[in-house]
């Protein structure tokens, strides 16, 4: 039976600043789940994008001396270009000043139950840099935001609230049941122990006045803007034409698919929560799977603009070319602890598995197999296809450069240099079948690592392209 479509999105990055390696990583990874799927010919749609009605937009526009559209449509540029940068295989970048957003996110609102929507003063404790507001157990002793290490500011003002407490069973239900599947497992419980403790409703506007007339109106109430979150997560559903009568999109890439979102652990109670709530009361298709991953420190220490140590993606291109710096991005970040990146282990890595591993066999395979030919060999993925399902590319990489390494032991103890020199028969014979066996091996690196570093995989298939006997089996 022929696959479900596959549509999968990143988070759409906040565009106050430039992107960092987090942002490239997120992008990176995603590409090759992508691709991936791409590869066993599955229906496949990837989506990005930029969240630009946020309050950090308009404080870095007025520090800027810019309007925040002239800040939004500056940044957004930048980070829709990490498509080329960074060789992303994207079908769409989603950009939430656009018209089709504005309009999807209202039909959204609108379809969401008037019974789980109310409004109420509220005063709370307010992190400009999470978007969200915080109890006093969501922060640290000293009162900081976990994540921007500064305490938050009160803020009173009248808001609309979704009732969210109204869902904690059927969420429960759904995540436990792995209807709704959380990756990695350590994630699920994380959520699973939240929505225990007694999940609270939350604030899904804030006042026209606060935001500053910045963002998506709520409809028929004048004196609101939709919260970030809201707005921001609809962009999975308004970039494919949600606000539509008739969306040939939304019904093949949400309501048919299998629906995949890859976010950054610090947003995870969103995405595996808030939004799954959202959309059970506006009677639409859940996420069917939520990965987490983790962050990027630098030389460890925690990126941060004051620091200066907001690493750019074009830096690690720049360096180490596009595939180089996709796999130094994709072997830094462990599958369940945050990855540190400095230019002395990229450096070591990028020698030893790139230039040193794979690409010295390349080379030498290629230069000594001469004129021999090779037959195609079998190509079976269900091994890489055990931790791609699961998200863990650190574990499928490290498959493939098992792989690249025996080949590379293997030609420094057969030492076919020396077989080829030799006028006997038996040497000769030696040699063919020896080289014939490491353009097989050839074959599958590149078969394997093409959804990883596509460019690479590319070149390598365009020298062996003339040494291929015979197409015996097609891969599986």
């Amino acid at each position: 039976m022929r696959e479900k479509p596959f549509y999968i999105t990143t988070a759409i990055d906040y565009v106050n600043g430039a992107p960092h390696v987090g942002h490239g990583f997120e992008k990176v990874q995603t590409d090759c789940f992508a691709r991936f799927e791409n590869e066993k010919g599955r229906d496949v749609r990837f989506l990005t994008g930029s969240d630009e009605n946020s309050i950090k937009n308009v404080q870095a526009a007025e520090t800027a001396g810019i309007t925040t559209q002239e800040l939004v449509d500056r940044n957004a540029k930048i980070f829709e270009n990490l498509r080329t940068l960074l060789n992303l295989s994207t079908d769409d970048f989603i950009r939430t000043t656009q018209k089709r957003h504005f309009a999807g996110a209202k039909k959204f609102w609108q379809a969401i139950n008037p019974d789980d929507l109310y409004k109420k003063d509220y005063t709370g404790l307010y992190c400009d840099g999470c978007e969200e507001f915080k109890l006093e157990k969501d922060l640290e002793e000293n009162g900081n935001c976990p994540e921007h290490g500064k305490p938050p500011a009160e803020v009173h003002e009248e808001n609309w609230f979704f009732r969210l407490s109204g869902y904690s069973a059927m969420l429960l239900d759904l995540i436990e049941s792995d209807t709704l599947k959380i990756y990695p497992e350590f994630r699920k419980n994380e959520v699973i122990s939240f929505i225990k403790g007694g999940l609270e409703d939350f604030s899904i506007s804030r006042s026209t006045e606060r935001a500053k007339k910045w963002g998506v109106p709520v409809p028929d109430d004048e004196s609101q803007i939709m919260y970030v979150w809201v707005d921001a997560l609809a962009n999975y559903i308004t970039a494919l034409d949600y606000d539509k009568q008739e969306s040939e999109l939304y019904e093949k890439y949400w309501q048919q698919s299998e629906r995949v979102h890859v976010i950054g652990k610090g947003i995870l109670r969103f995405h595996a929560i808030y939004w799954p709530a959202m959309l059970l009361s506006a009677g639409l298709p859940i996420p069917s799977k939520v990965y987490a991953h983790e962050y990027f420190t630098v030389e460890g220490k925690k990126m941060s603009k004051s620091l200066g140590n907001t690493l750019p993606p074009a830096a690690l291109v720049e360096r180490y070319g596009t595939d180089g710096a996709r796999y130094i991005l994709l072997t830094t970040m462990p599958y369940t602890k945050d990855g540190d990146l400095s230019y002395e282990k990229a450096d070591a890595k990028y020698n030893a598995d790139l230039a040193n591993g794979l690409g010295n066999l390349t080379s030498r395979i290629i230069t000594l197999a001469g004129e021999i030919v090779y037959e195609v060999p079998r190509i079976d993925t269900s091994a890489l296809a055990k931790d791609m399902d699961v998200f863990n590319i650190p574990a499928a990489l490290e498959k493939i450069w098992k792989i690249v390494d025996r080949a590379n032991k293997l030609m420094e103890q057969k030492q076919p240099w020396t077989l080829k020199k030799k006028d006997d028969v038996l040497s000769q014979k030696e040699y063919t079948e020896l080289m014939e066996r490491f353009l097989q091996d050839l074959h599958i690196i590149a078969t394997y690592i093409k959804p990883f570093l596509p460019e690479t995989s590319k070149k390598i298939f365009t020298q062996l392209e003339t040494r291929k006997k015979e197409i015996l089996f097609e891969r599986v």
